[in-house]
């Protein structure tokens, strides 16, 4: 071993602070984090950061409830707008309006500045607010049931994997016949057509649709329907292109999507943030690395995504977080534990923010294990300093420059410099209405689909069975007339040969249509990885 290797092993061993921090020292944009915490204090002058470059290989913000990772999620959108780069932040609990409204100086926040070396300056950041189908404040994002496509439906109607390819079924069908299921009361519609007289013949060739699973779609979408659902389907459709934007000084738009008034359907929500996240990956071009990302995506409340999932929505979900990197985008998921988050898709975040955890019973015991098996090795003790650290500290490692992770660091953390809590609702308001987009996606249309198209349909037929049966019975009453005349002229009638509309009273096909006549058939009832379709230009 050369001298200078032995300095250097030397260094590192009565430096190990020293040697964390350089694992830190980037040469190009980087977001800053806090500042290092090694053996009981904070070092200001050792800081911890995150390569810009970086933002696009994902990443996670874990930890129990109370431990500050909304401020953390908060800290690393403003500095990823003010470096031009949009963020999407969903808000669940209705307090990261703040964002966009500068924040309130106080003792606490000089305090944290001062610990940390951070120029604290009040500041509010661009953005826009959005709501799921317009419940809540902020501008209506909806979705095509189409568009949403049949394994991110399967999964927040919770169908099972035989009932999931039935309703993969239900979709080609309605695909291959131009019935556009927009809303709701398409795919209800669809739905109760194919498990009809007329209707049962069409699935037969590929599979069929037993009763039985039509009644449990049927159900499950009423069910669905009852939790306020019907407002996120229709049109116009959200472009999430939206969600791309710069504003004109340059800074990136934060969109927060505003949660709250649907907090009570989980995974409702969940489901419809990835719906996003598969669109995005629909429409944008590949691009590979890039200086910084396009767009920085927080997927809060994440272990509720994965709740219950089938093996087909996991694989999907597994395969968009891997390869939606290479569009540009960056994924950070949130949640309490890592072990919130599938092993798969937990290898690919690269950048981890680790706040405290608890461990007041045994299962909080065990994950505080898993949890520490997911670090590098590190200098620290860990399962001692994850139950230790205090609101807005964490332990970090995240990927540098070249892709390597850095060493495990144990870090104070930054003071956002927005408001730290949400706006007043009035100022919410306004915000909404003032936004350009407003007008674009405020007020829903209903134009014709599969609805419209199939009650038309069986209008027609009912029209058309009905006129049958008036033509036969005028046919019948016409013979009787002149059976009747002919025994008053005493000579009998000769025996006609069926007319047309008995012809047509008397077939197989009539009966059947006649059967679904009076039925409440209105009023009952390409791809990519996850079943969504491409948005029509």
């Amino acid at each position: 071993m050369s001298e200078s290797t032995d300095a250097a092993a030397a260094a590192d061993q009565t430096d190990p602070a020293g040697r964390i921090a350089a694992g830190y020292a980037f040469t190009g944009p980087a977001l800053d984090l806090g500042a290092l915490l090694w053996d009981g204090a904070c070092l200001p002058d050792r800081q911890i950061r995150i390569p810009l470059s970086m933002l696009n290989r994902h990443g996670l913000v874990a930890g129990a409830t109370g431990t500050g990772k909304t401020k953390t999620l908060q800290l690393i959108a403003e500095q990823l707008s003010a470096n031009g780069v949009p963020v999407f932040l969903a808000d669940i609990k209705g307090d990261v309006s703040g964002i966009t409204a500068p924040g309130t100086p106080g003792a606490r926040i000089d305090e944290r500045a001062r610990d940390v070396a951070q120029s604290w300056e009040p500041t509010g950041y661009p953005g826009e607010f959005y709501s799921l189908g317009g419940i809540g404040p902020g501008i209506p994002v909806r979705s095509t049931v189409t568009a949403f496509g049949p394994v991110l439906m399967s999964k927040v109607l919770q169908l099972n994997q035989t009932q999931e390819q039935s309703l993969g079924l239900i979709f080609h069908y309605a695909d291959t016949k131009g019935l556009e299921l927009i809303d709701l009361k398409d795919l209800r519609a669809v739905v109760a057509f194919l498990v009809s007289d007329q209707g049962k013949a069409e699935l037969k060739g590929i599979g069929g649709l037993s009763t039985v699973t039509a009644g449990v779609i049927l159900r499950a979408l009423t069910a669905f329907e009852t939790q306020g659902a019907t407002e996120f389907f229709g049109e116009p459709e959200f472009d999430t292109s939206e969600l791309l934007r710069t504003a004109a000084d340059g800074r990136g738009v934060v969109s927060v999507l505003e949660l709250p008034a649907v907090q009570d359907k989980p995974q409702l929500f969940s489901t419809f943030l990835m719906w996003l996240l598969a669109d995005l990956y629909n429409d944008l071009p590949e691009v590979g690395d890039l200086e910084k990302p396009k767009l920085v995506f927080f997927f809060d409340e994440a272990h509720l995504l994965f709740s219950g999932a089938s093996k087909a929505f996991l694989q999907s979900v597994t395969q968009t977080v891997r390869l939606i990197r290479s569009k540009g985008v960056g994924v950070f998921f949130v949640t309490q534990t890592p072990k919130d988050v599938p092993a798969d898709v937990l290898a690919q975040l690269g950048n981890r923010v680790q706040h405290a955890l608890r461990a007041f019973t045994p299962d909080d015991a065990k994950a505080l294990k898993a949890t520490v098996k997911t670090f590098p090795h590190s200098a620290y003790d860990l399962e001692e300093l994850l139950t230790g650290l205090g609101t807005g500290e964490a332990v970090v490692t995240v990927l540098s420059e070249n892709g390597a992770p850095t060493p495990v660091a144990a870090t104070r953390l930054r003071a956002p410099q927005s408001l730290m809590g949400p706006i007043a609702a009035a100022d919410l308001e306004q915000a909404v209405k003032a936004s350009l987009l407003w007008s674009r996606y405020a007020e829903p249309v209903d134009r014709e689909s599969a609805y419209e198209k199939i009650s038309a349909e069986q209008a027609a037929a009912e029209a058309q069975a009905e006129a049958a049966a008036a033509a036969a019975e005028a046919e019948k009453q016409a013979r009787a007339a002149e059976k009747e005349a002919g025994r008053a002229t005493g000579r009998g009638a000769p025996k006609a040969d069926p007319s047309l509309a008995e012809q047509v009273v008397g077939s197989g096909l009539f009966r059947s249509l006649a059967r679904s006549i009076g039925t409440q058939l209105g009023r009952e009832i390409s791809r990519s990885l996850f079943g969504t379709a491409r948005r029509r230009r």
